[in-house]
């Protein structure tokens, strides 16, 4: 059995849960907080959340372990069965992630822990997320998944990034910028959260939010 180790408020962390959860593997989880980072270094020597605890030792950097548990546990496939198929899959992940969520993450400062960033920041972003979200339009097909007709890991990763990136869009500039670029993102995600994997993410995350709100009140106190 394996470990995933973080805390539910992380979309990181929700993007393994997910993957987990489809796939049908057995696991257990292991709450940790940014600030207990010393305590798990040798499993992740970054430092970094969420890291996975496997028989042979700990793994960290989430689309390592979600290429790991693919190959793992192979019977429930997250991935299609082309090399070209496969590869799109793996496309949309990296647009979601390196083009979209990675630059919407320098508004979270402002848009979820009560910071403050530049004009500078906001302009640069809202210009950088606009080229990302346009190429990640041309990518989607929501037939009626992320890739086509069936669930991947792709959509492991859309349905918690996108919720990141439309509460830091609306809360920052006003405006849900998904759902403004992406035609049909809005029915895709109507659709996805009645998925019962899904349904119990979110739910594990408003309980995570809870707890971490508290905690993190009394950290910086």
């Amino acid at each position: 059995m394996v470990t995933l180790c973080g805390f539910g408020v992380s979309n990181y962390y929700n993007k393994l849960k997910l993957v987990l959860l489809e796939k049908g593997v057995a696991f257990t989880e292991r709450v940790l907080y940014p600030w207990q980072r010393e305590s798990f270094l040798e499993m992740s020597p970054m430092g970094k959340i969420p890291f996975l605890v496997t028989e042979q030792g700990g793994l960290s950097e989430s689309q390592v372990i979600l290429e790991y548990l693919e190959e793992r546990f192979p019977a429930r496939p997250l991935y299609p069965g082309g090399a070209f198929e496969r590869a799109r899959c793996r496309e949309l992940i990296q647009h979601l992630e390196l083009n979209v969520e990675w630059v919407a993450r320098r508004l979270y400062k402002e848009s979820f822990f009560g910071g403050e960033v530049s004009n500078e920041t906001r302009t640069e972003a809202r210009a950088r997320l606009a080229i990302g979200l346009d190429a990640l339009a041309a990518r989607v097909r929501f037939d009626p998944y992320i890739c086509g007709p069936t669930f991947t890991a792709a959509d492991c990763c859309a349905v918690v990034h996108f919720m990141m990136v439309r509460h830091t869009t609306v809360k920052i500039y006003g405006q849900d910028m998904l759902l403004a670029r992406v035609p049909g993102a809005a029915d895709y995600l109507q659709r996805m959260a009645a998925r019962p994997s899904i349904v119990r993410v979110l739910a594990d995350r408003e309980r995570a939010l809870a707890t971490f709100v508290g905690l993190k009140v009394k950290y910086d106190g």
